[in-house]
């Protein structure tokens, strides 16, 4: 039994409230149970500094963990004057799983960062990021749309993506920290919406896993991002 009661394929409480912010051009406060992340998106007229007169935008992301998303009062990376490995490891999944669904040079000599700050962490703020990521980016795109600063073309397709792990020798979708914590393999999916592999994180905690048991995650994975996109495409409209 799970220590949330769930079912093996089941999500939590999934929730994705768009224009929550309003000075961003696009935002979504996105909550997979209890954990809750405020994710904006800002956009600039001109691309990274590399990018210029290649006639290419660019999708970035930065995260962050607020000083008391967690049970204890963590210090501001801030005030130790750099970020942490994981903190850059994540925002690279999360700029990295954005720009699979953009046009880049539809998008013109543009830069659009997405934001993605921790209010509440139980588990799954990476791949939280990522879907609530993908609402404030569309909404960007729908503003950039309706000023005609970008073409119909810009965006290809949805992309979420979802926690699976082995707990109990069982395969779980959409770990909590309870699970996440004890869990014999730990494993985050980004999908698109018709269905392509953007990334697979995979690590053994315990023992190692077999190709039996990835395939048994993958199907997990399939769904429950199937089932995040029609959240998506419910709540976009």
């Amino acid at each position: 039994m799970r220590p949330s009661k769930r079912a093996p394929d089941a999500l939590r409480v999934v929730s994705l409230e768009r224009g929550i912010a309003k000075h961003a051009e696009g935002s979504c406060l996105v909550k997979f149970g209890d954990t809750h992340v405020l994710c904006t998106a800002s956009l600039e007229e001109k691309p990274p500094s590399w990018l210029r007169g290649t006639g290419k935008g660019w999708v970035t992301a930065e995260y962050g963990m607020l000083p008391r998303s967690t049970g204890e009062r963590m210090r501001r990376e801030s005030s130790a004057g750099k970020q942490s490995g994981r903190t850059l490891e994540i925002q690279r999944l999360i700029g990295r799983s954005l720009r699979a669904v953009v046009d880049l040079v539809h998008l013109g000599e543009k830069q659009i960062t997405i934001d993605c700050d921790v209010l509440q962490a139980d588990g799954g703020t990476r791949t939280a990021s990522v879907t609530g990521g993908f609402i404030a980016l569309h909404e960007c795109l729908t503003w950039m749309k309706s000023r005609d600063m970008v073409g119909p073309k810009v965006i290809r397709d949805h992309v979420a993506a979802v926690s699976v792990g082995i707990y109990r020798g069982k395969p779980v979708l959409d770990l909590d920290y309870a699970e996440d914590s004890e869990a014999e393999t730990d494993a985050n999916f980004v999908m698109t919406g018709s269905g392509g592999i953007v990334e697979i994180q995979g690590t053994a905690e315990g023992k190692p896993f077999d190709e039996a048991e990835l395939t048994a995650m993958l199907a997990l994975a399939r769904q429950g991002i199937g089932e995040l996109i029609e959240m998506q495409r419910a709540v976009l409209g």
